[in-house]
């Protein structure tokens, strides 16, 4: 718990652009050693999420944390509690398939937004691995989405 508590204090501590920095660190890291490195935040897992940009139509890709649930994988949107959202979250809005790579396999998902009392279900779950959610929430006015990656057929 203390680990993670260190985790989201960091977090919190970065300006936007120094997150969306560390993030373009983190994912040749990750690829090259199958998410041995930089593969978990805590206890939380960690993923790499390739969506296409809203503007550009060019795949972006960022590491996210987040919860295994059967065959759906389930990330936040918190981008650390700041006032906009992170970029992969609108781009998902935008276009809702992309593709997931978890310790070195891949695979398309489509996402949708979780409502309602699968979204709080959801939120209370990811807080239980990684505290840092709902002291994100409190730090923004913003609605924070709930994204479920469910696996393309």
């Amino acid at each position: 718990m203390f680990r993670e508590r260190a985790y989201e204090r960091l977090s919190r501590s970065l300006s936007p652009a120094a997150l969306r920095a560390a993030g373009k660190l983190n994912v040749p890291l990750y690829r090259a050693t199958r998410g041995r490195l930089f593969g978990r935040l805590g206890r939380a897992p960690v993923l790499l999420l390739t969506t296409i940009g809203r503007r550009s139509g060019q795949p972006r890709t960022a590491p996210v944390v987040y919860l295994a649930d059967d065959e759906r994988l389930v990330v936040i949107g918190s981008n650390a509690g700041n006032e906009r959202p992170p970029a992969w979250a609108l781009n998902l809005q935008a276009s809702p398939e992309a593709t997931v790579e978890v310790r070195g396999e891949s695979r398309q998902v489509r996402a949708r937004v979780a409502e309602g009392e699968e979204r709080a279900e959801l939120w209370r779950r990811m807080n239980e691995q990684f505290p840092g959610f709902d002291d994100y929430r409190a730090r923004t006015s913003r609605d924070i989405k709930v994204f479920v990656l469910e696996p393309l057929e």
